[in-house]
């Protein structure tokens, strides 16, 4: 990793710049500051998990003011979730993405302000927090990530998760959103969400609860616990500042976009 891994390096801005919402020609007051510069400014809070307040202006990426606009109007124009997409597809391309299985888990985190989807956590003597749910195919690539309350059961967003999988292109044919299987510890053992699973053509691998764990489930799902360890790397995701749900689902998806624009890097290397 590069020692400011915040510095957008050309191949990724490649991918960003042309799904940036463009600025009004007549728009009033100063020339806004540039989009590159800006978009530094936000991975230099979500890796650091400074406060916007406190961004260092000698870095040049404009106040923490215009970057905390700059990351609510990308969000609002998708532009996060389309670049998401479109990593998946060039991953798919390079047959970089194992489709055999997706693994589906949650990690709560600690929040520092209250809002929309905290809640009592069970893990933390019922302090506020959050809790990310999050599926990845067999090599751990994010697919999704949920943001709920700390006090929401994991079994209750397994559909959520799966159909939430965004269509991947890449290749011949139709987009792909459905790995051949779903593993999950007893924490989704649900026989309803088994026969939606099925119906959804995909195989439950799933503990079931008071029956021992189903050989080498474990082995074959640490995968996701790997993912969560590089998403939570990210410092603005392992505690949450944002009060505003929108706000902290745009660091999730941009750090899941980083997470995949590395292994395509590493595919294509």
């Amino acid at each position: 990793m590069s020692v400011r891994p915040w510095i957008v390096d050309d191949g990724l801005w490649a991918l960003i710049e042309p799904l940036l919402p463009p600025w009004p020609q007549k728009a009033p007051g100063p020339k806004p500051v540039d989009d590159r510069l800006c978009l530094q400014g936000i991975l230099y809070v979500l890796y650091n998990d400074v406060s916007w307040q406190l961004l260092p202006l000698e870095l040049g990426f404009g106040s923490g003011q215009t970057c905390w606009r700059r990351l609510g109007r990308w969000h609002e124009a998708g532009v996060f979730e389309k670049l998401h997409r479109l990593l998946l597809a060039e991953l798919h391309a390079a047959d970089a993405l194992d489709w055999t299985r997706a693994c589906a888990d949650a990690s709560h985190i600690r929040v520092k302000k209250r809002g929309e989807a905290t809640g009592p956590s069970p893990v933390d003597r019922g302090k506020s927090g959050s809790k990310h749910h999050l599926i990845c195919d067999g090599k751990g690539t994010p697919f999704k990530v949920i943001t709920t309350a700390a006090n929401v059961n994991d079994v209750t967003q397994t559909l959520a998760l799966v159909d939430g999988i965004p269509p991947v292109a890449g290749k011949l044919g139709r987009p792909r959103r459905r790995p051949d299987a779903l593993l999950g510890d007893k924490g989704y053992d649900s026989n309803p969400n088994r026969r939606e699973l099925c119906r959804r053509r995909m195989l439950p691998v799933i503990s079931r609860k008071g029956a021992p764990n189903i050989k080498d489930l474990g082995k074959l799902r640490y995968v996701v616990e790997q993912t969560f360890s590089l998403l939570h790397h990210f410092k603005r995701l392992a505690v949450r500042w944002e009060r505003r749900l929108d706000l902290h689902d745009a660091f999730v998806s941009l750090a899941c976009s980083l997470i995949c624009w590395r292994r395509l890097k590493k595919a294509r290397s």
